[in-house]
């Protein structure tokens, strides 16, 4: 026997890793996914809460390129992260504060029952 094995018969796991994902955990991935870049992280940090900001307010700030900022804006966007309103022409984005809570709740409700 190796080590690993002897430390896998003394805990209790589920050895089950092909199963699937819950689907209640579908959508969560590309959160954490998204939120799994710095840049994105740092982009989600800019924004103060309630507010709105455009792609050209957060170039301004950031030490990325406007369009290298309009594709992680995307990302945010498509993942459930921020949302984003056409105001004439311009886009703003703000935090989906909802969509947040409820995969941050789904982790916390999953870790509520090894207690």
């Amino acid at each position: 026997m190796t080590l690993s094995s002897d430390i896998s018969m003394m805990i209790d796991m589920n050895k089950d890793y092909s199963r699937a994902i819950p689907e209640a955990w579908q959508d969560i991935s590309l959160i954490f996914a998204a939120l799994g870049d710095e840049h994105r992280q740092r982009i989600l940090l800019t924004f103060e809460p309630g507010e709105r900001l455009n792609v050209g307010q957060i170039a301004e700030v950031s030490t990325l390129a406007r369009s290298t900022v309009s594709h992680h804006l995307k990302v945010l966007r498509e993942a459930g992260v921020l949302v984003a309103e056409r105001e004439g022409k311009e886009i703003y984005f703000h935090v989906d504060k909802a969509s947040l809570q409820q995969a941050f709740g789904k982790v916390s409700n999953y870790l509520d029952t090894w207690l």
